[in-house]
């Protein structure tokens, strides 16, 4: 079946999922980020074949998600890290541990925890508003028009519903809910 490419769609989604088309991309980000680069333990973790796993890392790479770094001259190996980008998928990832751990673990529970070093204690991914730290959910926010959004493939309804809010925000509201200045939040 031919996959239908979505780097073109105005939709920050869209074009992330465009990369994470299927589970192993995200399973072998998992990997980097835990700290298993080397290809065979990839290839042994995630019990894929070797082909697919090529594929994706040369994706990951060509992407600048991940980096390839040299660790031994004789015979030359290599090992993948993750870049910056790379590193910024990390609480993406977590949520969708979270997603899992609450809807998918089963009686046994999380097959996981994460635990913060600067702190000591075992916590979960929140996802929190970056003025005021409330938690993000979906009854609690909305989306309005960015400077890339259009409407076209992939945005049809979506992106006239999005524009219509635009008409709906009064210019104090629209101050308000400017993004804070500094590093881009993830997922913006």
């Amino acid at each position: 079946m031919t996959r239908t490419p979505l780097a073109d769609v105005a939709c920050s989604i869209a074009r992330a999922t465009d990369l994470f088309s299927d589970a192993w991309t995200a399973l072998i980000m998992r990997d980097v980020l835990t700290g298993i680069g080397r290809f065979d333990e990839l290839a042994r973790d995630l019990g894929i074949s070797r082909k697919v796993l090529t594929a994706r890392l040369s994706r990951l790479v060509e992407e600048g998600v991940l980096a390839r770094e040299r660790y031994q001259e004789r015979p030359p190996r290599e090992r993948y890290i993750a870049t910056e980008k790379g590193r910024e998928l990390y609480p993406v990832l977590l949520a969708l541990m979270n997603w899992g751990d609450r809807w998918y673990a089963g009686e046994t529970g999380p097959p996981a925890r994460i635990h913060h070093l600067t702190c000591d204690r075992d916590t979960t991914m929140v996802a929190a508003c970056a003025h005021c730290g409330e938690r993000l959910t979906a009854d609690n926010t909305t989306q309005l028009p960015g400077p890339g959004g259009r409407t076209g493939p992939g945005t049809e309804v979506i992106g006239p519903l999005i524009a219509s809010r635009a008409a709906q925000q009064t210019p104090d509201a629209n101050a308000s809910n400017n993004p804070p200045s500094g590093p881009r939040p993830p997922g913006r």
